[in-house]
């Protein structure tokens, strides 16, 4: 079911008289930036891990036949690898509507490359919001994803190219790379050989 998050993201204040911000990005953020932005550095944050266990209803996926897509479950220890973005509160409009179906706007530290750490704006589906999938094995996910298609194009499009992104940041996922394989012989096409772009 879809729940439309975007009045509800407006009453978040924090960071509207802030000139700028760094948002995280840990799903199609990282590979899709279809916003004006000042900056962009990779980053993680700590505490949560990325799962497909959200339902996506108006970008991968529709009512009847809901894709899967990312978000974040605390998990201690974890370590969620992603890009951020230095923005304007302007930017706040676009992204309360491409993140409306169950994502609210949280504050979050996030550390960079270089040591740096900043607070910053994150977008996180809960387990309480309408659209929450949850748990599932990675090859039920897989097949999920490997039939689903939206507005914003096909499931399998959305994790491959998350896959994709990460392996450029370097970063290991065993969540996403594992579904990946599994999508991949779903589809007939050959694994790909390297889960990461370097040790």
């Amino acid at each position: 079911m879809s729940v439309n998050t975007i009045a509800l993201n407006r009453q978040m204040r924090r960071f509207d008289d802030h000139a700028s911000v760094w948002l995280f990005g840990y799903g199609s953020i990282i590979f899709k930036a279809d916003f004006p932005y000042l900056e962009r550095r990779p980053a993680h944050i700590t505490g949560w891990a990325r799962r497909f266990w959200q339902s996506s209803h108006d970008h991968r996926g529709t009512a009847q036949a809901p894709g899967r897509v990312v978000t974040l479950v605390p998990e201690q220890d974890a370590v969620c690898a992603g890009m951020a973005y230095l923005i304007t509160p302007e930017v706040f409009a676009h992204l309360d509507h491409r993140e409306k179906n169950g994502y609210l706007r949280l504050v979050t530290e996030m550390s960079f490359e270089d040591g740096q750490v900043a607070e910053g704006l994150i977008y996180i589906a809960a387990d309480d919001n309408e659209a929450f999938a949850g748990p599932a094995s990675e090859l039920e996910i897989a097949r999920q994803i490997a039939g689903a298609v939206g507005p914003s194009g096909r499931n399998s499009e959305y994790l491959l190219k998350l896959a994709q992104a990460l392996r450029e940041l370097g970063a290991e996922d065993h969540h996403v790379f594992a579904i990946e394989r599994h999508l991949l012989q779903l589809i007939g096409q050959p694994p790909v050989l390297s889960s990461a772009a370097h040790p």
